[in-house]
C-alpha cells in the first residue's frame, strides 16, 4: 500500500465513522468512489478522509443525509454563499427544536402515566388503560 493513502480501516478511524458508513455514503453517491487496488480495495487520499471528516461531523449534529450533500457542495463551492449554509443549518436548527417538543411532551405524558402506576401486582393498569384508550380513539377517528 502506498504511504499516501489510507485503507478504508485506517479511513474510517482517522474520519471517527464506521467501515460501514464509508461504504453506504459511497454506494448512495454521498462520497465519490475512490481508487481500489487490484485486488479490490479501497484506497482514500488525505482529502477524501478530510471529506469523511467533514460527513461525519455534519450527521453527528444529526444533519440528514440530504442535507449533508448539499452542504459537501456548498463547502466544494469557492463561489459559494455562506446565506446557504446559514439557512440550511437555521432549517435543521428548527426541526430539532420540534423534536425536542415532541420528545418532552412524550416524556411528561410517560411520566404522568409512570406516577398514575402503583406497580403493586395488581391487574389493574392505568398505563395500559391509556394505551388501550389511545387505540380506541384511533379506531373511532378512522370509521
Amino acid at each position: 500500500m502506498r504511504s499516501d493513502r489510507f485503507s478504508i480501516g485506517e479511513a474510517a478511524r482517522a474520519a471517527g465513522v464506521s467501515v460501514k458508513m464509508i461504504r453506504h455514503y459511497e454506494r448512495i453517491g454521498l462520497i465519490s468512489a475512490v481508487e481500489r487496488t487490484t485486488g479490490g480495495a479501497r484506497l482514500f487520499s488525505a482529502s477524501e478522509v478530510h471529506t469523511l471528516k467533514f460527513v461525519g461531523r455534519a450527521r453527528s449534529l444529526g444533519f440528514p443525509l440530504e442535507t449533508v450533500r448539499k452542504l459537501l457542495s456548498l463547502w466544494r463551492d469557492p463561489n459559494r454563499s455562506n446565506k446557504d449554509t446559514l439557512h440550511l443549518a437555521e432549517a435543521h436548527m428548527d426541526e430539532l427544536i420540534e423534536k425536542e417538543k415532541a420528545l418532552i411532551s412524550m416524556e411528561t405524558a410517560l411520566q404522568e402515566l409512570i406516577e398514575a402506576c402503583d406497580g403493586d401486582g395488581r391487574p389493574d393498569c392505568p398505563i395500559l388503560d391509556d394505551l388501550a384508550d389511545v387505540r380506541s380513539r384511533s379506531q373511532s377517528l378512522k370509521t
